[in-house]
């Protein structure tokens, strides 16, 4: 098992609600959309998205981190010893049935 899985985020900073679920076709291949209440200044949207999705893969905030993608929508979050479970929560969260 790997010890880090790689997650391909679509970020929609100010959104008028918070969610994550959908799916985005971008640079880094098929992506996560997580929508944001906090504005894309001084790295806010990033921490909001980082923390947003962990809270919806079910894991500890410390175990997110972001590997690229800072001043970008579109950005790639590392997920520390994730279990071998984590990547059909993901699946369901992009391609269906999570909403």
């Amino acid at each position: 098992m790997d010890d880090t899985l790689t997650v391909a985020v679509r970020v929609k900073a100010g959104a008028s609600r918070a969610r994550v679920g959908g799916r985005f076709d971008g640079p880094h291949g098929p992506a996560l959309v997580i929508a944001v209440n906090a504005p894309a200044v001084d790295g806010r949207a990033t921490e909001a998205a980082r923390r947003a999705l962990a809270d919806a893969l079910g894991v500890r905030a410390a175990t997110v981190s972001l590997r690229t993608g800072a001043a970008s929508r579109d950005k790639l979050f590392l997920v520390e010893r994730p279990s071998s479970e984590l990547p059909g929560v993901l699946r369901r969260l992009r391609d269906g049935s999570a909403e």
